[in-house]
């Protein structure tokens, strides 16, 4: 956490929590989401019940310094709910997969880094039933990106990496995350 992140928490120990104004989608970028973008739906793309809203994911955040600060203030709480610390105040993270989203390199390291810039070492690999790889490490569970799939199938394929099968639906109750705050809250 930044040292300017601390003092302003000292100074304002008693900022209410923000829910529902930020968002990380599976490919790793983040979006703030106004007044609009929640009246207009939720972060999450909703399940195919009747009556569900269709998703809203808002601006695309562009800015790097913006994006430098919040992943290095962005971890989680004892609930699993992942949140970026601004200043005093803890903005609460809508997830569109995972709290992580990891970039995997080429052969032969299949070096894993997060969506933050973070590095890790995969303790496990676990794929759902749509195809889609995730990897658990010391520093948290993720989805893994799109473009590093031929690589992470690499790493498969050499048995460094021997996915476990899971229904995407008890990822986050199984890895302890939490997609969306904003409608725990609400509960």
């Amino acid at each position: 956490m930044d040292d300017i992140v601390k003092a302003a928490l000292a100074k304002w120990p008693n900022v209410p929590n923000c829910y529902g104004w930020l968002g990380l989608d599976a490919r790793g970028n983040w979006y703030m989401r106004d007044d609009q973008a929640q009246a207009a739906g939720p972060f999450c793309a909703p399940s195919h019940e009747p009556g569900r809203q269709a998703a809203s994911k808002g601006s695309l955040l562009k800015h790097d310094k913006l994006i430098d600060f919040i992943q290095r203030n962005y971890e989680s709480d004892p609930q699993g709910q992942w949140f970026f610390q601004n200043g005093p105040q803890r903005v609460y993270v809508e997830l569109e997969a995972t709290p992580l989203v990891w970039r995997v390199e080429s052969a032969p390291a299949f070096a894993v880094t997060a969506h933050t810039g973070m590095a890790a070492r995969v303790q496990r690999c676990v794929m759902d039933e749509h195809g889609r790889l995730y990897l658990e490490t010391e520093a948290g569970f993720g989805l893994v990106h799109t473009l590093d799939m031929l690589h992470a199938a690499d790493a498969v394929e050499q048995g460094l990496w021997v996915p476990q099968e899971v229904l995407a639906h008890d990822l986050p109750g199984r890895f302890g995350y939490v997609r969306s705050p904003q409608i725990l809250q609400k509960s």
